[in-house]
This record gives C-alpha cells, structure tokens and sequence, in this order.
C-alpha cells in the first residue's frame, strides 16, 4: 500500500504543471521567453512595440538582486502572469550595472550604467510602462513613462500592475493604489 502511494504521489508530481525558471544569460540575467533582444533604441522598440499591438515595458535587473530572482521564479512563471506579459507586452530588459549602448527616445546613447542614472533608475527591479505613442518634441523614457514601479512585487499586485496599465488606469482618477485595493476587496 506504501509502495502505492508512492507511486501515486510521483505521478502526480510529475503530471502538475511546473513554473519554469527563466534560464539565466551571460550577464547574470534572467531571459524568459518573452523578453525582446534588440539593440536597445527606444523609439525602434516602441515601432515594434506598436506593430505587435503591445505596451512596451522595460524592466532594470542586475546580476545577484534577490528581487529580480524571486520575480524570475515567483512571479513571472505563473500561468496568468506569463500569458498576460507574452500577449500584452514587448518587454526589452536593461542591466543597471550594464554597459551595453542604450538610445534614448530624444536621441542620446549612453551605457545602460549611465542611462540608469539619466532615467533616475537606482533599485532592482524596476519596470518602466511606455506610452502607446510619444508626445511632440524630445523626450526621454522617464519623461515619456506613464507608471514607473520600482521593487518585485507578489503574483497579486503584478498581475493588477499589468491590467491597471493595459486599461490605462493612469489616466483616470483611479491611482494604481486604490485600483489594488479595490481588487483586493472584490476578491481579484
């Protein structure tokens, strides 16, 4: 009877569905299937953003930041979480610590290092929700962001994150803040 239940338990570990853990990148990063490998210019990534009929996000990690880690293996992995990302979002991730080139949307390149300064990014992580499209006239990424969130955040609030941008929350009266908590109330 032991041996049974055994056996039973075994198949049922192996028949439940796993959150996959994004493989980790030379730069210490993790890479979900979703993220974007581009070269980093702004304006192109919100062109292809747009074409795609998605919101651009952009997401500051660095090598080590346990934040990053428990988005990686808590967070992002959940089934809701993934599809909603994958089938909304065009997601380009940046190094804070990086020295890959990075273009702004007013033009200027700099390292991700020193666009992380230029943006005012200093925790891990931080993701940057970009506009549909770009007022007239130059403008960076944190000017042009419409919700700047730093900190990894539970499967609940990332996942309210996420809608509360799709549905372009940020241009109502309803802050992020009371949207979750009337989320949370309605049981969502």
């Amino acid at each position: 009877m032991r041996l049974m239940s055994f056996l039973a338990a075994g198949f049922l570990a192996l028949a439940a569905p796993a959150f996959a853990t994004a493989p980790m990148g030379d730069d210490g990063l993790h890479k979900p299937e979703w993220l974007q490998d581009t070269f980093k210019d702004m304006t192109e990534d919100l062109e292809a953003a747009t074409a795609e009929g998605k919101r651009l996000l952009v997401i500051w990690e660095q090598r080590g930041c346990i934040y990053c880690k428990k988005m990686h293996e808590e967070v992002f992995p959940d089934p809701e979480i993934a599809a909603l990302i994958e089938e909304n979002y065009f997601v380009v991730q940046m190094n804070l610590f990086g020295d890959v080139e990075v273009t702004d949307f007013d033009g200027t390149a700099l390292s991700e290092k020193d666009m992380a300064r230029r943006w005012g990014v200093v925790f891990t992580p931080t993701m940057m929700f970009m506009p549909d499209t770009l007022p007239d006239g130059g403008t960076t990424a944190a000017q042009a962001a419409v919700v700047t969130m730093p900190g990894a955040f539970g499967k609940g609030t990332t996942e309210s994150l996420l809608r509360w941008v799709l549905e372009k929350g940020y241009e109502g009266d309803e802050h992020f803040q009371k949207y979750l908590a009337r989320k949370l109330s309605e049981g969502q």
